[in-house]
């Protein structure tokens, strides 16, 4: 059983769903973005493109590193946003516990792991699946 590939397949769905999500509910994103960063509907929609092309771009054997590694970016990129998300809890008004959203910073990492396990980022050429 080739668990790498089911891994990736999984998270494909992972990403893709997310990305589809930064559309369907964009105001919800836009809520959790650092008030530093400008045009915060653009960039919900922008790391949204990203995420399903990241989740497409695992799946293609070609491309699947580099889509690795675009996935790793992102996760680095949006990691402010789920900072913000604990830190002024109160005034974005979730529903969520907020330990959950506390459990949710060092989960990033075990995603970005688990992004670079499945798509061997780092691994000489030969050895990709």
């Amino acid at each position: 059983m080739n668990y790498k590939l089911i891994s990736r397949l999984v998270l494909a769905i992972f990403f893709i769903g997310a990305g589809i999500l930064h559309f369907a509910i964009a105001p919800v994103y836009v809520k959790i973005m650092p008030p530093y960063l400008p045009a915060h509907l653009e960039l919900v929609y922008i790391s949204g493109v990203f995420e399903i092309l990241g989740g497409i771009g695992i799946l293609i054997l070609p491309v699947q590193v580099l889509a690795g590694y675009g996935l790793v970016a992102l996760m680095v990129a949006v990691f402010p946003a789920n900072i913000n998300m604990v830190v002024n809890y109160e005034q974005i008004g979730f529903d969520v516990p907020l330990p959950l959203l506390w459990l949710r910073l060092p989960l990033q990492g075990l995603l970005i792991y688990w992004i670079w396990w499945s798509t061997e980022l780092g691994l000489k050429k030969e050895n990709q699946l």
